[in-house]
Formats: structure tokens, sequence, C-alpha cells
């Protein structure tokens, strides 16, 4: 049985015969597979329906599937916006939002900003896939192996092989139904998320060599440009990686800091073991989960205040936990 907003979903989606799947800037495997596996799914069930996922695309990920070119001017009717992992507009990829008459988002981010009122935000989710799965079990719309597959893989992907506190009793649930419905050989899929060229797992070990940790528990890392390109990789590729960083001792919060040339900005991804970092992000700008969350910048001076404030996060944080350890 449908609940509300997934009803309210299925009846857009029934309502507009060109829909648009977006998702946000710079993605991560969970926003590709997540627009893509929706559009599948939404083709499967009306085929005669006109559904693209937009966006810039990204070789590496190009496993999940093609994305599509569009131009707005060209739709002859009413177009619905469904934009997925993304908690507010102007991070939206590829799209002009103004050219479509409704919006919505179906996201696990805390919320941002309302696209419409079929908005479904759900923060205890693992993931955008992980929502999208749920929906899929709970209308009529079809799937087959290769939106499964997505799915899976987008889950993973966001939860770090289920290692991540959003993981929930749910989370399994939803994919195990999803495996034993579908069948999908789960374990020949990690290697389109975990196989990487040499020259990256050899860019793995100079953030290992090069990480700077502070004694409040801080790890960072300013990545410069002579280094992406010495390694060949590119400025998304330490985002990527950040979650390999997870386990180490003593240490709280740890954030990887590159240039992207292209657009101008800083990126500076955070994640944390403990201290709530989301606040922090959002003082500069950014946002995100309690745990994970980045900020963008063009400003190269407030790369310092950002640190100096997760150091006194981190120290906060060791604090509390050595008076509740008397």
């Amino acid at each position: 049985m449908m609940n509300l907003v997934m009803r309210r979903i299925y009846k857009k989606i029934k309502q507009y015969n060109t829909i648009v799947i977006a998702r946000h800037i710079s993605p991560d495997p969970d926003a590709i597979a997540s627009q893509i596996a929706l559009r599948d799914a939404i083709k499967l069930t009306f085929p005669n329906k006109n559904v693209y996922a937009v966006g810039t695309s990204v070789a590496k990920f190009k496993y999940f599937g093609k994305l599509d070119k569009i131009d707005e001017s060209s739709f002859e009717e009413d177009a619905l916006l469904i934009c997925t992992d993304v908690p507010n507009s102007i991070r939206i990829d590829g799209v002009d939002k103004n050219a479509f008459s409704e919006l919505l988002k179906i996201d696990h981010h805390p919320s941002e900003e309302d696209f419409g009122d079929a908005d479904w935000v759900d923060e205890s989710a693992s993931s955008a896939c992980q929502m999208i799965i749920e929906l899929l079990f709970a209308t009529p719309l079809k799937y087959d192996r290769k939106v499964a597959e997505n799915l899976y893989l987008g889950v993973v992907s966001d939860s770090d092989r289920f290692l991540l506190s959003y993981t929930s009793a749910k989370t399994f649930a939803l994919v195990a139904k999803l495996i034993e419905k579908t069948g999908i050989d789960f374990t020949s899929l990690y290697a389109y998320l975990y196989e990487r060229p040499l020259d990256e797992i050899r860019f793995h070990g100079y953030l290992s060599e090069n990480l700077e940790v502070t004694d409040n528990g801080l790890a960072y890392i300013n990545i410069p440009q002579e280094v992406l390109k010495k390694y060949n990789v590119d400025p998304s590729t330490p985002s990527n990686m950040i979650n390999d960083f997870s386990n180490i001792r003593d240490v709280y919060v740890w954030t990887f800091i590159t240039y992207d040339e292209r657009n101008g900005i800083y990126k500076i991804n955070i994640r944390s073991k403990g201290p709530v970092i989301n606040e922090t992000a959002a003082r500069h700008g950014g946002g995100g989960h309690k745990l994970a969350s980045g900020v963008r910048t063009p400003d190269k001076d407030e790369i310092k205040k950002i640190i100096d404030e997760l150091d006194e996060d981190c120290k906060n944080y060791k604090e509390k936990l050595e008076k509740e350890s008397l």
C-alpha cells in the first residue's frame, strides 16, 4: 500500500508525458544511479512517455548507463522535473528548472529548499537509491535486472558498504528484497565501484603520506593541482576516496580540499566519526549530513577558517569524550 508521498509522486509520473530526471553537480554513484534507475523504471512502466536523465557525464560512471541531452525549448507540452539526491535547486545539474511546470525531489539530505507538494525527503535513508527501491516496491513502477543493479551499487556506495550510521534495518530489508526479486549477482558488481587504475592506487598512497593531523583529531590535506596532474587523476577522485580514511585511530574529522580549475572553486569534502559537521559547513555556504558534508567556495582564505572551526569541533568532541570517561 502506497503512503501519501509515494502516491503523489506516482500520480505526478502518470500525469506528465515528458519527464526529466536530474541530480546534483559533481555527481557520486548514488546520484547518477538513482536518476538513471528511476528513468528506466518509468520507461519500462510507461513506454510512450518521453523520459530523460540529464547532467554532465562522468566517464568513470559509464556503467550505470547513458545520460540524455535535451533542449527544454523543444518541449511541446508541460513537463515534470524530478530531482534525486539534491537538497536545493542551486545544485541541480544540466537543466533549467524554470522550463518545467512542476518540480519535485527525492532526497535523503537535510531539507534546504521545498521544490513542490510531492517532495519526498527522508534523512534516515542511507541513499537516494534506497528511496527509489522503496518507491518501486510501493508503486506499480516496473523494474528489471539493470535497474536493480544500479540501485544496489548506489546504496553500497553511499552507505560505504553498509558501514555508515545511516545504514538501518530498513536498508538491509529493502536490499535483500531487491536481490530476492531480481536475482542480481551482487558480488560481481563491486568491481565497478572499487577497481581502480594504478595511478589512483599510487595517489591514495600520496594522501596517506601527506595527511596532516592536529592534536584535537582533525586530519586534513590540501591537494595541489600539480599533484592531481602528476597522478593523472581529476578533482573528483579525492572525494571518491575520502571514506577510505574512516578508520584512523584518534581522528574524529577528516577533510580533503581540491581546486576545480574549470569552475574556479575549492571543493572541501568533510567526514566525521562523531562531531556534527554540517553546521560548520552551513556557516560557509555548504551543507549535507551531520557526519558527511561539504563546502564549495571560490575564496582560498575561507579554507583556513573552515579548518580552524572543524578543529574546534574536534576539540569540543574530544573533551566531551574525556568527561564521559571519568
